[in-house]
């Protein structure tokens, strides 16, 4: 195979490859007021490769990351958050997440960056953690602050579940969130009607992944699960007599990528292999795999 060849046929799997993330995750649910999502970094290098296309998930796009990228050579790199968030002024190598991009660009590495289109699906990064915490036994869910291109109202950045009455105590939703989040110590506020974690029963839950403070602000759900609350927002919640299981942020949305973003990903591929024109993919390979070197920047000792 002849080196121009394989940069047209490279450059057109990453084209299929972005178009199928936004068929799973489409940009129109994304929050379009202040999020950034979409392509974010377009690398103009395409190196000569083998007819294998590595696509590597990660929550957060940091100097471990890309070192991991360039090690596995990558296509790809689909980061939940996006690196750039607020325009850039100038690119210098000065700055630690500028200095990634230009890496990844020279090495022929691109990023595209989901984000709250992943909260809001269908089947996303929310319904994953309602499932978490009740162990998808919930009775019935409704969407928080739906998606405004979304007609149906089906999609949106939050969920409210219904528990049965009197099924979960406080207690069996930290554990089933410590479980269901491998983690083991999770911050609660408790409510005063909630002190006893033991005997107090939990009927609807508020979720939100990530920051979830304005989300649900307006929701008095008897419980909100989510990653981030500030002091004020842990204070008023108590005062309403809302407890709180709070996570740390990116624990509320990096176990997605194993349990939901990568199967997803990889079963469409598959499916588009088969329905869509044998060449959709230019025959590669495509590895689906979930990086080693994301985690949450917070320890708890």
């Amino acid at each position: 195979m002849s080196k121009a060849v394989t940069v047209a046929s490279t450059t057109r799997v990453l084209k299929s490859l972005i178009s199928t993330v936004q068929q799973l995750f489409p940009v129109a649910l994304a929050d379009d007021v202040w999020d950034n999502t979409g392509l974010l970094l377009e690398s103009p290098v395409i190196a000569p490769t083998t007819k294998r296309a590595r696509v590597l998930l990660t929550i957060d796009l940091t100097t471990a990351v890309v070192d991991e990228a360039l090690q596995k050579k990558a296509l790809l790199i689909v980061a939940y958050h996006p690196i750039i968030f607020r325009p850039l002024k100038q690119i210098t190598q000065s700055n630690t997440q500028q200095h990634s991009l230009l890496r990844l660009a020279h090495a022929g590495i691109s990023v595209y960056s989901p984000h709250t289109a992943v909260d809001a699906q269908v089947g996303g990064m929310n319904d994953w953690l309602a499932d978490v915490a009740s162990r998808g036994q919930y009775i019935s869910t409704k969407v928080i602050q739906p998606s405004k291109n979304d007609p149906s109202c089906s999609t949106g950045f939050g969920r409210l579940i219904t528990l049965s009455d009197g099924m979960y105590t406080v207690r069996n939703i930290i554990e089933n969130v410590k479980s269901g989040l491998h983690l083991k110590n999770v911050q609660v506020a408790l409510a005063d009607r909630h002190q006893d974690v033991d005997t107090a029963t939990i009927s609807t839950v508020a979720i939100c992944a990530g920051s979830g403070g304005s989300v649900l602000s307006n929701v008095d759900a008897e419980l909100w699960f989510t990653g981030e609350l500030s002091h004020h927002e842990v204070l008023a919640l108590r005062e309403r007599g809302i407890s709180a299981i709070i996570c740390g942020h990116t624990n509320t949305e990096r176990g997605y990528l194993t349990t939901g973003f990568a199967p997803k990903l990889q079963a469409l591929i598959k499916s588009n292999t088969e329905t869509l024109d044998a060449n959709h993919y230019e025959k590669y390979d495509i590895e689906i795999m979930v990086s080693d070197a994301d985690r949450d920047p917070i320890t708890v000792f």
